[in-house]
């Protein structure tokens, strides 16, 4: 459905309701209330369901506070239109209002407000108010929750599709870092590989080039081959800088261990003696210090010609200590070797990675390069991560969300109901007792008494449900109390007594039998009516 036909649909659904809940009113308060109740009704009407969508807050509100109709029971009637008008605006509410706390402050406000109404219109107030109470509760705050509910499910929907979308996009970026990182990786082996292979090929080029017994004519092929080499790795430098893209890209070493690493660079001419400890660390360790020795042993041929090196490999339960120093170059560096500066950083980052330190610096007209390899933060090759991604933990929160408003929905107005219920139960049965007139004070009053003599002898509270049953006709003008003959806390099994004033006088008091009482009509030989 496009969004002009989705918009006419929504104009059209407010105006059908508006017609319809208006009609209500106006028929009811036609045949019950007056035109008060009709002019009210209508305006409250309007304004809830004309800003239903741009002010959920002010329609809710607005429907809320015509739910005090209710409190004028007392004609005899329960009025129907505001029920229906705070159904549709509390609905229309919890689908577009974001925040919980306005709605229930709303329905709060109007609970606590329609409480002094409810004794100022009505003998019956707490009857009354508890009326307002469970309307308020059924008729506003459960469709509220039953809207809220079914806006978290849409919203729930809609983020699993953008999720769904988000995914297929990391999915391919995923890709292509993968290649970029295998094409990084190739790069590193390379460079590591290719680099160290030509160092150790112009250290065997140097030392030919200044053996005594060599001639001029090969001294010198000698020399170009050494400077072809030192060349070679430049340039090898520079166009493998092209590719690695990522400095600290993981790498593969070859397979051979430091053990092999050392005696291949012995055997090429580089004067080194190791000492590694028997024993295994983990994969990533292994290959960390493998690394940390070939950079080593890379830059002494480029940079210390001609040095003694000590390669020392600690092994421990918690870490592996490498350690590489040589000596002072007895003739300095050779001629053209040049350094990308690029060696170090890799292999400090190569380190970090697997949560180590590396130290290097001078050391007594040497170098010296120290990496301690804790083994416990070394990342093995089946990491979880951190329990979780942040799509899994953002979808759990968005179904607590979910079931959680249905929850409120169905459990709020249960125990609603039964507090009300019991709060009722404790406060008639409080007037029950505060309510009763004792006999020998009932028998002491007389028709024709002023007001003010009468007061006295009655109890502070009047029943509340004295005009249950079948009663006699009260005197012409008079208004009526009512009270207890005696206290019962479950149901009316006493008489009531029935006392009507008029003018300020006691004009009548009857003693009225229970309905379906045997008894009857009990009527007092002394009472007078006008």
């Amino acid at each position: 459905m496009s969004t002009t036909w989705r918009h006419r649909a929504s104009v059209l659904l407010d105006l059908a309701l508006w017609a319809g809940i208006s009609a209500l009113c106006l028929y009811e308060s036609h045949h019950n209330a007056g035109p008060w109740e009709a002019a009210g009704g209508v305006v409250a009407t309007t304004v809830a369901i004309a800003s239903a969508r741009r002010h959920p807050l002010l329609s809710l509100a607005v429907a809320s506070v015509s739910s005090v109709a209710v409190l004028f029971n007392y004609l005899g009637r329960y009025p129907m239109w505001p029920v229906f008008l705070m159904i549709a605006a509390g609905y229309f509410a919890g689908r577009r209002m974001p925040r919980v706390r306005p709605a229930l402050l709303t329905f709060a406000g109007v609970a606590l407000a329609g409480l002094p109404i409810a004794f100022a219109v009505s003998d019956d107030a707490m009857g009354n108010w508890a009326t307002l109470v469970l309307t308020l509760l059924f008729a506003v705050f459960v469709p509220w929750h039953l809207g809220r509910y079914t806006r978290l499910r849409e919203d729930l929907v809609r983020t699993g599709w953008e999720r769904a979308e988000q995914f297929e996009a990391q999915q391919r970026i995923a890709a292509e870092r993968a290649r970029l990182r295998e094409r990084a990786r190739i790069a590193s082996d390379m460079h590591d590989s290719l680099g160290h292979e030509l160092s150790l090929l112009a250290l065997r080029a140097g030392a030919l080039e200044v053996a005594a017994d060599l001639g001029e004519r090969h001294r010198a092929a000698a020399g170009e081959l050494r400077a072809g080499a030192a060349t070679a790795t430049e340039r090898l430098r520079e166009i493998i800088g092209l590719l690695r893209e990522d400095e600290a890209a993981p790498t593969e070493p070859a397979d051979a261990t430091v053990a092999d690493l050392v005696e291949r660079a012995h055997e090429s001419g580089l004067e080194v003696v190791a000492r590694i400890d028997p024993g295994t660390a983990p994969p990533m360790v292994e290959r960390a210090a493998y690394r940390v020795v070939q950079e080593s042993l890379t830059n002494v041929a480029k940079h210390a010609p001609g040095a003694a090196v000590t390669v020392d490999i600690r092994r421990s339960a918690e870490e592996t200590a490498v350690t590489v120093r040589n000596d002072r170059p007895p003739a300095g560096p050779l001629p053209g070797a040049a350094s990308g500066q690029r060696g170090l950083t890799g292999l400090r980052e190569r380190v970090r990675l697997v949560g180590g330190s590396l130290r290097t610096g001078p050391h007594e007209g040497g170098f010296e390069v120290t990496a301690r390899l804790p083994h416990a933060a070394a990342p093995g090759a089946e990491d979880e991560g951190d329990g979780g991604s942040e799509s899994a933990r953002e979808l759990a929160l968005a179904q607590r969300q979910v079931r959680r408003t249905l929850v409120h929905a169905l459990v709020v107005p249960a125990v609603v109901l039964a507090v009300l219920i019991a709060v009722s139960a404790v406060y008639y049965s409080y007037n029950r007792v505060a309510s009763v007139l004792e006999p020998e004070e009932y028998q002491r009053l007389r028709a024709g008494q002023p007001r003010a003599e009468v007061e006295p002898l009655l109890p502070g509270q009047q029943l509340l449900d004295g005009r249950a049953g079948e009663q006699p006709s009260p005197p012409a003008g008079a208004r009526c109390e009512f009270y207890g003959t005696e206290a019962t806390l479950l149901g009316s099994s006493g008489d009531v007594y029935r006392l009507c004033f008029a003018d300020g006088r006691l004009v009548s008091k009857d003693r009225i039998g229970n309905e379906g009482d045997e008894t009857g009509r009990l009527n007092d030989p002394g009472s007078a009516r006008r």
